[in-house]
């Protein structure tokens, strides 16, 4: 026992036949993870390649802010007088912004009140009726030719006497026929104008002074709008976009003076062709960056989708040009108010509907 306590044992020693085995197990063991490892790095490229190349690129495209735009025309002709705006002010509606002078409207507007005033005076006159005073003289003109038909016809009786006795030539009878004729067809129209003068004026001139009445109103207010006119003045709230005359300059009826553009209907403009435009629809929305606002990313929605004019943006689809593609204008419009979206600025997306 103590003999068993005090001896140690020893491992024996390998033999150099028993390592190479060892050896060589380990190396191909090594070598085989690394052929593995090689081929999976291999197979990842060639699928990331492959994905890469075969992955739908976006399309970068670039649109324009713009936003509704008004030309601001005169009625009428003449000089300007004053413009008492600046491009780039921010003026409210019906706000003036160019005055015209043209003294020969005013003219006319002038007199065309006074004519106003003549129609209704007379409208006035024929609705009092007749005046007592004309009424009277009309009533004196009849005893006058009663008087005179009662002298001529004394006188006749006495020449119709001496004429058959033959006292009296021929001639002088016929004369005081006449003059008895005479007398009688004056008293006649004494008594008619007499009884014009009592029963006034008829329903038709009444018709005829109104009419005439509402002519010169009508006249009144032509000129009045076109005078109004003179002065021209923004429709709405919106800013000075552009200024087209000078003063002193002399501008006609039609003519653009000033160009003023509304901020508050601001949108995006896309000018697509049409193979761009497979899926889109109203009521889309798509994210946008603009350069101009620190490439902020705005979130729009469409809501316009129209074709172009044909005479812009066709484009072949064959080198043969036999097939032809149309450009269509989209109009997408920020979800949200945009601080400092002004007309002009570029803006650009990430597009899915085709390649460069």
């Amino acid at each position: 026992m103590e003999g068993d306590h005090s001896t140690s044992r020893q491992a024996a020693p390998l033999a150099p036949d028993d390592v190479k085995p060892q050896r060589a197990h380990a190396e191909r063991t090594e070598s085989v993870a690394h052929a593995i490892f090689v081929t999976v790095l291999i197979l990842a490229i060639v699928g990331l390649s492959l994905w890469y190349l075969t992955r739908p690129e976006p399309l970068v495209v670039q649109g324009e802010v713009d936003s509704t735009r008004m030309d601001i025309a005169a009625r009428v002709d003449g000089r300007v007088a004053k413009i008492p705006v600046s491009r780039g002010d921010n003026v409210a509606g019906e706000a003036p912004l160019v005055l015209i002078d043209n003294p020969e409207l005013v003219a006319k507007y002038r007199e065309a009140e006074a004519a106003q005033v003549v129609a209704e005076a007379e409208l006035a006159r024929i609705r009092v009726g007749t005046r007592q005073e004309i009424i009277a003289e009309r009533k004196a003109g009849i005893d006058h030719a009663q008087a005179d038909v009662v002298l001529a016809k004394q006188t006749y009786d006495r020449i119709h006497r001496l004429a058959a006795d033959s006292y009296a030539p021929q001639a002088q009878l016929d004369q005081v026929t006449d003059q008895l004729r005479v007398a009688e067809r004056s008293y006649d129209q004494a008594k008619l104008a007499y009884d014009e003068a009592v029963n006034g004026f008829t329903k038709e001139e009444h018709e005829i002074a109104e009419a005439n009445v509402t002519k010169a109103k009508a006249a009144v207010a032509t000129l009045k709008s076109l005078v109004d006119q003179m002065v021209v003045i923004a429709p709405v709230a919106s800013q000075v976009y552009r200024i087209n005359v000078e003063e002193g300059e002399f501008v006609a009826p039609g003519v653009p003076l000033i160009s003023l553009v509304d901020l508050e209907d601001t949108w995006i403009r896309f000018d697509l062709r049409e193979d761009l435009l497979k899926g889109l629809k109203v009521g889309d929305r798509f994210d946008v960056r603009i350069p101009a606002l620190g490439d902020r990313k705005v979130t729009t929605e469409v809501k316009l989708i129209y074709s172009r004019g044909e005479y812009a943006g066709w484009r072949a689809t064959r080198a043969t040009g036999d097939l032809d593609l149309r450009t269509f204008q989209i109009r997408a419009y920020p979800t949200e108010k945009i601080p400092g979206l002004r007309p002009g600025m570029s803006v650009y997306a990430e597009w899915l509907g085709g390649r460069g």
